[in-house]
């Protein structure tokens, strides 16, 4: 972590209630930081449901194999997450990690192994000791609370300057619900079904094909949609756990996603993926300002996304609104290497509420003076009109700054 927070971090955090039916707890196993939380334990005293999504990395980390194997089951009791090692490419004795891991894990709780899961975050390509930390899994089942989502938050980071925490309340049914999330990240954020590490937790009693149709459609425009500098992590992991502890005021289990009842819940769950998701751009590493790319006209949305995609994650775009330089010409180069359909001649840009470029021209109005106003602000809006179809697509950047190069240039060391 370092010294100085993030200038675009939040000025207040949330005020977490507790999530009725989940517990956590932390332990400092000196993995990698030293007198820093790195181990954190969440325990479900009875089964909840569990959805999840995860890295397309065709080099998924061994705890991202894991718990794959064990969501068919749908059901969770235990989660640890550790910072400090990613215990990806580790081989072997990475799968001996999860295993010894997910054996104490199970023990301590009373479960089977195939209800537990598990993350890591950190350094690739280094073994995980998890005999560190297995050891301390029996004292953290035992002493958990559900009141200490802002410590889980802070035992999750790795270049995290700030915890990432995000609440929301919902309605099934005439029945109030409660949704807790966290979340870390900071750099080798660009994800592909998932990004960096996010564990979220509603008391809400919902089926897990249900959770999982919920979650796999809230990532599209939150998590899917950010991008700190367009590498894709080892280790992303996303999961949504519900206890069922609303089942006792009186809310029926609902199994389907399309149920009309769970419309104020998928509005909130969505609104809280897109608070987190932005907390981890806005935390990006070296970041100074906050980007939001628009495109419109696009053949399809997807088109649009890829475009988006394509000037977000721009190193030439990224340092040029670091330097605070309306320079839209790289926003044409962008928009021209995306592979998308695009016609030079219709394309219209602005930055911010000035429009900077119109029918594949500078703006016969441009001024200099206002486009470098727009560029001085700490959130940065570009919209792009392709002119083509209606395809529209919005994601979220962070300039690109020499503190980045500096963190991730001895990241290891």
């Amino acid at each position: 972590m370092s010294g100085s927070v993030s200038p675009l971090a939040p000025k207040t955090f949330a005020e977490m209630p507790s999530v009725r039916g989940v517990r956590m707890a932390t332990a400092a196993a000196g993995i990698k930081y030293k007198n820093r939380t790195d181990v954190l334990m969440m325990v479900f005293d009875r089964p909840a449901a569990v959805a999840g999504v995860f890295t397309r990395s065709k080099c998924p980390s061994a705890p991202v194999d894991f718990c794959r194997k064990n969501l068919a089951g749908g059901i969770a009791r235990a989660v640890v997450v550790n910072s400090g090692n990613a215990n990806a490419f580790t081989g072997n004795k990475g799968r001996e990690a999860t295993e010894l891991t997910a054996k104490s894990a199970a023990k301590a709780v009373g479960c089977s192994e195939s209800e537990v899961f598990l993350a890591s975050t950190g350094v690739i390509g280094e073994p995980l000791d998890a005999t560190k930390f297995a050891g301390v899994l029996d004292d953290l089942s035992a002493n958990g609370t559900e009141d200490f989502w802002f410590e889980a938050a802070k035992a999750i980071m790795t270049t995290d300057t700030y915890p990432k925490v995000a609440t929301r309340s919902a309605e099934i049914g005439g029945v109030k619900v409660t949704i807790n999330g966290i979340a870390k990240g900071a750099g080798m954020i660009a994800p592909d079904m998932a990004t960096m590490l996010s564990f979220v937790v509603t008391d809400a009693d919902i089926a897990p094909v249900a959770l999982q149709a919920l979650l796999s459609a809230g990532v599209g425009p939150t998590f899917n949609s950010v991008t700190v500098d367009s590498d894709t992590s080892t280790s992303d992991t996303l999961m949504l756990f519900a206890t069922g502890a609303a089942a006792a005021d009186g809310q029926q289990t609902v199994s389907d996603a399309a149920d009309p009842r769970l419309e104020s819940f998928r509005l909130a769950l969505n609104d809280l993926l897109r608070d987190l998701a932005l907390q981890v751009v806005r935390d990006g590493e070296g970041a100074r300002k906050m980007v939001e790319v628009t495109v419109e006209g696009a053949e399809n949305d997807a088109a649009a996304k890829r475009i988006a995609l394509s000037i977000a994650n721009s190193p030439l775009v990224k340092t040029a609104v670091a330097g605070e330089d309306a320079n839209w010409g790289r926003v044409v180069m962008a928009v021209g290497k995306s592979g998308e359909m695009a016609e030079r001649d219709r394309l219209a840009i602005w930055f911010g509420d000035v429009r900077v470029a119109v029918e594949g021209e500078r703006d016969p109005t441009y001024s200099e003076a206002a486009a470098t106003a727009i560029m001085k602000a700490e959130d940065i809006t570009i919209r792009v009109e392709i002119g083509l179809g209606s395809g529209r697509a919005t994601v979220y950047t962070c300039d690109l700054t020499k503190e980045y190069v500096e963190i991730n240039g001895d990241y290891r060391s």
